[in-house]
């Protein structure tokens, strides 16, 4: 297996190629570890940017303007137009190719008006196999990712972001609030919303890794399962607190939490929205 450290000085030798790069940086370690090594082997020509959409937790963004701000590296907040987009909103299996291509759309347009070099995303290796149309949409814009091409799996980044000292290397992922609506529920500003606090109760609880499914009148509560006691043990509060902002039901989900869990029924369904790659003319 190839030493981490090897595969730490492929990533910088990776980002010293460029002259400059954008990062798109959501706060999560993946994009957090591109984000400061970029800033160690760039310095100011590297810029992490974020996008301050609804679907990202207002929680996330701090974290992201303090880790810049921490690690000195230069960071613009944005806001990125999928909300105003029929077909994000439709929440079809190919919602994220619209969200990151919203996302690419503006970053790409950023580097051509300021010469920046290249885009560059926290792909890693793990994320190849899953349900991802994003990828798509990274691959239409030619956006980069260092940590595929340089051999990283998400161990080896939390790894390498407690070697780093990294303040976030053990942030659970906190994909988009759009990924907590089961495929084909429409997607407002004000679902966004009331999901975020009913996952900021579980935060508040003492939780620590969670999602809010949101089904209608239903919040499905993921926890970890050596949770399961302590969500027992104080279910009149949660449900009192979850049902505050706009649930009817709370019920805990007996699986527990998984990670994309409601892709679990995506991958059938995902043939039926593939999205457009662009043509390229052969030359």
């Amino acid at each position: 297996m190839q030493a981490l450290d090897d595969k730490y000085q492929m990533l910088k030798d990776n980002l010293r190629q460029y002259n400059s790069a954008i990062v798109a940086f959501s706060g999560g370690i993946d994009s957090s570890l591109v984000a400061y090594v970029a800033g160690e082997v760039l310095g100011k020509k590297a810029l992490a940017v974020t996008s301050a959409s609804a679907s990202l937790k207002r929680a996330d963004l701090q974290l992201t303007e303090k880790l810049a701000l921490d690690w000195g590296i230069s960071h613009k907040v944005i806001v990125t137009d999928e909300l105003s987009k029929p077909e994000y909103r439709q929440n079809p299996t190919n919602r994220c190719f619209h969200c990151k291509t919203s996302l690419y759309t503006y970053l790409d347009e950023m580097a051509k008006t300021e010469a920046v070099e290249v885009v560059l995303n926290g792909t890693n290796l793990d994320d190849l196999g899953d349900h991802r149309p994003g990828l798509i949409a990274a691959e239409n814009f030619e956006v980069r990712s260092p940590l595929v091409e340089s051999g990283f799996h998400k161990k080896d980044i939390r790894t390498l972001a407690h070697k780093l000292g990294l303040q976030n290397a053990d942030k659970p992922q906190a994909a988009c609030l759009s990924s907590r609506f089961p495929y084909g529920t429409h997607i407002t500003l004000e679902l966004l919303g009331q999901v975020e606090a009913a996952e900021a109760v579980l935060e508040d609880l003492g939780f620590s890794e969670y999602r809010v499914r949101h089904h209608n009148e239903v919040a499905r509560l993921e926890i970890a399962p050596q949770q399961f006691s302590l969500a027992l043990e104080m279910c009149a509060e949660l449900q009192r607190r979850i049902q505050a902002t706009g649930y009817h039901y709370v019920a805990l989900d007996l699986a527990g939490f998984r990670s994309g869990s409601l892709n679990e029924f995506a991958r059938a369904l995902s043939t039926k929205h593939s999205p457009p790659r662009r043509k390229r003319l052969s030359i």
